[in-house]
């Protein structure tokens, strides 16, 4: 089957724009066995002294790892938290001993659950923009990362893992 120069053209003008398109939303980083899934946070509001942030964790390795500290640019100090329901009422608490990733398998921040906090924010997270970040790993160590900022209360991210 002959396909016209145009339609040729047009095919591969939609493939590149869907590419780009994908790759705009989801972005990913790498450090040995560890995936690091689409680090996102909400867009703060004026005078917004913390924010959240999210993402997942996949350990492709045979040892398991721990999460053990997080930095962000926006922010003073950064911790590792838990968010849990009992009877009721909602509890919140850092992570002492880091968050850990079992081997061939993932874990998951997203809101309600696993999350990081930054706090004394230096500076508003804003809708449209990222902001740089680190995770570091027990065993696997550094990595930088890039946060991206979403729309405030918003935010359906489970296509991204988060």
């Amino acid at each position: 089957m002959f396909f016209s120069a145009y339609t040729r053209r047009a095919a591969l003008a939609m493939a590149l724009g869907l590419a780009f398109a994908g790759g705009a939303v989801a972005h990913e980083f790498t450090l040995g066995t560890l995936e690091i899934d689409h680090p996102w946070s909400r867009a703060t509001l004026p005078g917004a002294k913390v924010a959240a942030g999210y993402l997942t964790v996949k350990n492709n390795g045979a040892e398991a790892d721990r999460l053990v500290a997080v930095t962000g640019a926006i922010a003073e100090k950064t911790e590792i938290h838990e968010m849990a329901v009992n009877d009721g009422v909602m509890t919140m608490r850092p992570l002492a001993g880091g968050l850990e990733i079992p081997a061939g398998g993932e874990v998951k921040l997203v809101p309600g659950s696993f999350h990081i906090m930054f706090m004394g924010l230096k500076e508003p997270a804003v809708e449209g923009q990222k902001f740089k970040g680190t995770l570091t790993f027990e065993k696997a160590g550094t990595v930088e990362v890039e946060f991206a900022v979403d729309k405030a209360g918003g935010g359906d991210h489970s296509a991204h893992g988060g």
